[in-house]
């Protein structure tokens, strides 16, 4: 039980703070997508800044139902 009370917790950090995830990878891939850019490969980006971050809270909120699922068929 701890554990899916750890996850719902997950579910929640992850959408309460999806804007600095998205942002944060998102930075990232820029830095991936410059980098591979100097060897002559060329990878379109794919999501936007508001998609990521819709992403992500969408993430969050699954994490979060999936677990409550669980923790709902568990106390049958």
């Amino acid at each position: 039980m701890r554990l899916e009370v750890a996850r719902i917790c997950l579910g929640l950090l992850i959408a309460g703070f999806h804007v600095p995830i998205a942002d944060f990878i998102l930075e990232r891939e820029r830095q991936l997508l410059l980098t591979l850019q100097r060897y002559g490969i060329e990878i379109p980006t794919i999501l936007s800044r508001t998609s990521a971050r819709n992403l992500y809270f969408s993430v969050g909120i699954m994490v979060v139902l999936v677990q409550l699922l669980r923790l709902h068929h568990m106390a049958r």
